[in-house]
């Protein structure tokens, strides 16, 4: 039986999702907990993706495949009793044996929350990245603009990226300030390794005045990444939700 989970976490504690040897990775704790749920039987998890050090999650989903007839409203329950308290087991579903957490993704959701305080808040820290200077939101507004769409981000992934296809869709990127904190919203097909905070560091650019709204086109035909912003803080990035077909 295939199951299909929605999974929340804090990254602050771990060494990214992906299994790592000797290191803390979420994959880690919850392949952990299953095998103690089937009594020492080894249980492989396969995620929509990875996330980095650091980052959070409040919608991950991932599967795994089971022969313990637990109902499926107990199945929660069941492995947040054996989880550490910087993960849960958000809801869980039932699935067709040809459904696959990664590849049958149709889109994801990433937000990045930005503290504008001028005074950083040590409580937040490890969950927003500090930034209280003065951005021209019009101008980053209007940098979006180019990066809606279809387009090769060569220039807005790490070196460290391993794909070869780097054609990426962006269907939506928003941003909004509350309570003096600045969220952005992207949503798309897909995004490479590091993609959203390299997207977060260049539109900082663009609202610091030091980057023309206007060379974003330039920057993604020139496929190199020395022309966009730095990398953000992995600790304002959450992944917030994974969209399928159902």
């Amino acid at each position: 039986m295939r199951v299909k989970c929605t999974i929340g976490y804090d990254g602050t504690g771990f060494n990214g999702f992906q299994i790592q040897p000797n290191m803390r990775t979420v994959q880690g704790e919850v392949e952990r907990a299953l095998k103690r749920l089937h009594k020492g039987e080894e249980i492989k998890v396969f995620a929509s993706g990875r996330t980095d050090a650091g980052v959070h999650a409040v919608g991950q989903v991932l599967h795994f495949d089971t022969d313990i007839l637990i109902p499926e409203a107990r199945w929660p329950h069941a492995l947040n009793s054996l989880l550490a308290e910087d993960v849960v087991i958000q809801s869980v579903s039932f699935a067709e044996d040809a459904f696959h957490a990664r590849f049958d993704v149709r889109a994801k959701e990433y937000r990045y929350k930005i503290n504008r305080s001028s005074i950083r808040n040590v409580f937040d820290r490890n969950y927003s990245y500090h930034y209280p200077y003065k951005l021209d939101y019009i101008k980053m507004r209007e940098a979006i603009k180019f990066l809606i769409g279809t387009h090769d981000f060569t220039s807005f992934c790490s070196a460290k990226t391993t794909k070869e296809d780097r054609v990426r869709t962006l269907y939506d990127i928003e941003f909004y300030e509350e309570n003096d904190v600045l969220t952005f919203r992207f949503v798309g097909d897909g995004f490479l390794y590091n993609m959203v905070r390299i997207l977060v560091g260049t539109l900082i650019n663009a609202g610091r005045g030091v980057l023309d709204p206007y060379r974003i086109s330039e920057i993604l035909e020139a496929r190199d990444r020395s022309l966009c912003g730095k990398t953000a803080p992995g600790c304002g990035l959450y992944l917030w939700n994974v969209y399928y077909d159902n």
